[in-house]
């Protein structure tokens, strides 16, 4: 094997590999989400609010990133 082939090999490893932990940390996101994020909605107050506020905002900054949106926006 040349040096760029395994080189390549190796990135596509750490390429699946990060993959698969952001695969893993969407799937938690997805199965907090369906559970209101932990939290009774009877007991929803502004605070609650506040943090999804808060979670919004960061996934925002990663859609804009991956989808070429917002300050990414070409």
């Amino acid at each position: 094997m040349t040096r760029k082939t395994i080189e390549n090999t190796e990135a596509l490893n750490s390429y699946i590999a990060k993959k698969q932990e952001i695969d893993a940390m969407l799937a938690r996101l997805q199965a907090l989400s369906a559970d209101h994020f932990n939290t009774d909605p009877d007991q929803i107050h502004w605070g609650h609010v506040g943090d999804l506020e808060h979670h919004a905002s960061l996934l925002k900054r990663i859609t804009d990133s991956a989808f070429c949106e917002g300050e990414h926006a070409e």
